[in-house]
């Protein structure tokens, strides 16, 4: 964690009176106004502390620190002036881009103070993120891990949809990819609610009844529920909660929101996951596009367009990805890996269908059952490798605060 400070005025004596006062206590850097201010904090940044002057030509204090809260939010900042501008310090505190405002001729012995004071409010701040971040990527894992076990069929589709989220987020010009993608990978964690049978049933397309197509229905409401507690997750679960909605309106949940109004995460998420339904039948992804257009009122128009292009992009491209099908004992089965055969133990049961991805808690299971129970051998598995490079091993992608 940084404890340099950034000290910035168009007056060299002053900068050269902060070194010979300072330097013993801190570890500075001066800049001689805002421009070389912003070009030191570009070649040296991060600071913990950032103080300018108030009054400077052609950049004054105000205009560089609020360019500077831009570059590096986490910063405090503290202006210094000889201007009793009280105006100034108002707005300046009200608005939250500066931590102290302080007024020339400062003591040493104050000016010094108020730094440590600076760095001790940057360490609470970047501990917290820190915490927070650390938090929070901890409760997705566990998360992603509980629906590889509970639902390991759609666990792995989810990772299918991740990279076709991607695409698509780019190609509509979506920049907050990391709540696209979570989504997407948490869409289905309602179902850790619904019994095993129930899923099983509704995988198969055996009949369900009244009250086994409403606990399916209600999977969006319960995954919305349990992401919201989560901090910094509301929007991720707003997009969970309408990843059924048509943009008509009708759907799930039953509401008057439609629309544009309905989140985009969701409307990508619709497209997406009826998509790869379709093509889980057995047809095409180009013939699946096409089902989609038919379907009147269903998908913005928009995402459906840009999924054409988009997909009709990554098909003339598919050659750079190349597959390996081998045969492999359970022991030396990867995170990462495919299952094109079913995993069976030793008497015949089926432990894991073919078609998953395999997640470090699934190849736990594996072992574990293996030791008590035996796996039939040998299993067939697919390894992806991008651009006759390495192995893509895809894990959940991690939130950056």
């Amino acid at each position: 964690m940084t404890d340099r400070i950034l000290l910035v005025d168009d007056d060299p004596n002053i900068l050269a009176a902060y070194q010979r006062y300072l330097r013993k206590q801190f570890r500075l850097d001066t800049a001689l106004g805002g421009t070389e201010g912003l070009k030191t904090m570009e070649s040296k940044g991060p600071y913990a502390v950032i103080v300018s002057d108030l009054r400077m030509p052609e950049m004054d204090g105000v205009e560089f620190l609020t360019k500077t809260k831009e570059r590096s939010p986490d910063s405090v900042r503290m202006m210094l002036t000889g201007n009793v501008d009280i105006r100034a310090a108002i707005d300046a505190v009200n608005q939250g881009w500066v931590f102290r405002f302080l007024t020339k001729p400062c003591l040493p012995q104050d000016f010094a103070h108020a730094l440590q004071a600076g760095i001790d409010q940057y360490r609470l701040i970047s501990g917290e993120r820190e915490l927070l971040q650390s938090t929070l990527n901890g409760s997705i894992r566990v998360l992603t891990e509980i629906l590889s076990i509970v639902d390991p069929e759609s666990f792995g589709r989810a990772h299918s949809l991740r990279d076709s989220i991607r695409m698509l987020a780019g190609t509509v010009g979506i920049t907050n990819l990391w709540e696209l993608e979570l989504a997407a990978m948490l869409a289905q964690i309602g179902h850790v609610t619904i019994p095993p049978a129930i899923l099983v049933k509704e995988k198969t397309g055996q009949s369900l009844s009244e009250i086994e197509r409403e606990m399916i229905a209600r999977v969006p409401r319960i995954g919305h529920t349990l992401l919201a507690h989560i901090p910094r997750l509301e929007s991720v679960a707003r997009i969970v909660l309408y990843q059924n909605k048509c943009f008509n309106g009708t759907g799930f949940p039953k509401d008057a929101i439609a629309g544009t109004n309905i989140p985009m995460g969701a409307r990508l998420l619709k497209v997406l996951m009826d998509l790869v339904q379709a093509e889980i039948g057995g047809i095409s992804r180009a013939r699946a596009l096409e089902a989609l257009k038919k379907r009147e009122g269903w998908y913005d128009p928009a995402v459906l367009d840009a999924a054409f292009l988009c997909f009709a992009s990554s098909a003339r491209q598919a050659k750079s990805v190349e597959r390996t099908v081998c045969s492999v004992a359970a022991r030396d089965l990867k995170v990462g890996q495919i299952l094109l055969s079913d995993v069976l133990m030793g008497n015949g049961a089926l432990l894991i269908k073919a078609g998953n991805w395999i997640s470090e808690t699934l190849l736990e299971r594996v072992k574990n059952f293996a030791k008590l129970h035996g796996i039939r051998e040998p299993i067939q598995v697919e390894v992806i490798h991008e651009s006759g490079s390495h192995t893509a091993v895809q894990t959940p992608g991690e939130v950056k605060l």
